[in-house]
């Protein structure tokens, strides 16, 4: 029996070994775990090259919350699209008369030459100095700034221009604004008639008394429209390219007077006609209907609100109430017809 069990015991006792055996390789065998360790290398060696994009992303941060950059000034003189680059080239008419443009001492830059003539370079003479003025708002130092002559009708006919922008007492209408651009206003005028000392229309003070009589006016212009549209006269009107045409005009007694803006009838009648006299003044329209002098540019110019932000600039801190005082107050005032 105890042989029998002995014998039994072997078998039990090698099973066991067997089993202890078979768990201690087992342990061992994960002990000896460490064999993939390589393979667990890739993510550690992994981490730090996803460091910098990691931290890359904390350094793009700032500029998620720092204020945009300004745009670029439309106005300053490198943006603004000009006939020439660097240059403002301001067109008028020539003749250019006083008081808007003032001759020079000493003689008249070309092509403004001749008796009585203005030189707009000279910054002389209320629309010199406006364009000269606007020109500073712009940016544009005064030796960066080239004068061209340019009829006065064609300034606001359709197509290109040769200037920026263009100042010859051109009075806004609607109908050459929609062939060019017209500036806001600069200066609010009046119409007036000049005629000879010695003629029966001096002494006229109504408008009703004018429609017997010859008039001219400068072709294209509101002083032509007055004529036609306020004095209605019983004769047709004469045209004319310029004020000198219709000055000599009445010197010869082809038209009995001229209609032209106030200011310019003050100068003819003090340096451009011997016994001159200025009739009277028509009523001023008010509001909207007011007329005014307006720049003219380029249809659909880049430059017409820069110019437009330059002349509120010059109404804002009084440059131009101080310009039309130094070189048209003492033109503002005459006899004024009744109807």
């Amino acid at each position: 029996m105890e042989e029998s069990l002995r014998t039994m015991r072997t078998p039990f006792r090698f099973a066991v070994a067997l089993a202890l055996t078979g768990a201690l390789v087992a342990a061992c065998s994960g002990a000896a775990s460490p064999t993939p360790a390589p393979s667990a290398a890739p993510p550690s060696a992994a981490a730090p090259s996803a460091a910098p994009s990691i931290a890359a992303t904390p350094a793009a941060s700032p500029s998620a919350v720092v204020a945009p950059s300004p745009s670029p000034d439309p106005c300053a003189p490198a943006n603004l699209k000009l006939v020439t680059a660097g240059t403002l080239t301001v067109g008028t008419d020539n003749p250019a008369y006083p008081p808007y443009f003032a001759p020079r001492d000493g003689g008249n830059t070309s092509p403004w030459e001749g008796d009585f003539v203005g030189d707009p370079t000279t910054g002389q003479g209320f629309e010199s100095a406006v364009a000269y003025a606007v020109a500073d708002k712009l940016g544009f130092a005064k030796d960066k700034v080239a004068w061209i002559a340019v009829k006065f009708d064609n300034s606001y006919a359709p197509g290109p221009k040769a200037f920026d922008f263009y100042v010859a007492q051109v009075s806004y209408k609607p109908e050459r604004a929609q062939t060019a651009d017209l500036s806001d206003g600069y200066y609010f005028v009046n119409q007036a008639v000049v005629t000879l000392g010695s003629s029966p229309l001096a002494k006229a003070t109504k408008i009703s008394e004018l429609a017997a009589y010859k008039f001219g006016a400068q072709a294209g212009t509101t002083s032509y429209d007055m004529i036609v549209n306020t004095i209605k006269p019983t004769k047709d009107p004469a045209v004319f390219d310029s004020n000198d045409a219709a000055i000599t005009a009445l010197k010869n007694k082809q038209i009995d007077g001229i209609v032209v803006d106030l200011p310019t009838a003050f100068f003819m009648t003090a340096a451009q006609l011997d016994n001159g006299v200025i009739v009277g003044q028509f009523p001023a329209p008010t509001g909207t209907d007011a007329e005014h002098f307006s720049m003219v540019l380029a249809k659909d110019s880049p430059l017409t609100a820069c110019v437009n932000q330059a002349l509120a600039a010059l109404k804002a801190d009084g440059t131009l109430d101080q310009i039309t005082k130094t070189w048209l107050s003492d033109k503002a005032s005459a006899p004024a017809f009744q109807p």
